[in-house]
């Protein structure tokens, strides 16, 4: 399977790293061998990065999610939240795997999780800051998926928490 092509300015989402924007295309030289990368910017981090295209796909780095798929996700962790029962280690390490996948439900399984889990326990620092860097990627990539501002699916996201459905 052929992996997708970025375009220079086009938005995309690196798991584990954030939301970043395809800054240029570009050849360099490698042990002797020509290899394309895409140079991308990270804006929180304010972070370069380079990703041969060939690994682009197998690192997870994906476009931005559509409208629809972005509504989908605020729906989701509005949903009553069904707790874990496992220590925070093998917890850490599940919702570092579904970080690591990537899709913007995985991550937003990752948000509700750790929050609801904060309401009732103070979160290990690792957890925590898990849990921040998974909410700072859903919250940027809704934001550009809906056309808003961060403040704005911020406030979203901490409403849709604080939901409970049946």
């Amino acid at each position: 399977m052929a992996s997708k092509r970025f375009k220079v300015g086009e938005h995309v989402v690196y798991p584990l790293q954030g939301v970043g924007v395809i800054k240029e295309i570009q050849k360099k030289e490698f042990h002797g061998k020509s290899i394309m990368y895409y140079i991308i910017h990270l804006g929180v981090s304010d972070m370069v990065v380079m990703v041969p295209l060939t690994k682009a796909e197998s690192l997870g780095i994906r476009s931005i999610v559509p409208k629809e798929e972005a509504e989908e996700a605020l729906k989701f962790i509005a949903k009553k939240y069904k707790p874990v029962a496992i220590d925070w280690k093998m917890r850490y390490q599940m919702n570092l795997d579904l970080l690591k996948g990537g899709t913007i439900l995985e991550i937003a399984k990752v948000v509700q999780g750790l929050y609801h889990r904060s309401k009732v326990k103070e979160l290990p620092v690792q957890e925590r800051k898990l849990y921040d860097s998974a909410r700072r990627i859903l919250t940027e990539e809704i934001a550009l998926a809906i056309d808003s501002t961060i403040e704005e699916i911020d406030k979203k996201v901490f409403l849709s928490l604080e939901k409970y459905e049946s």
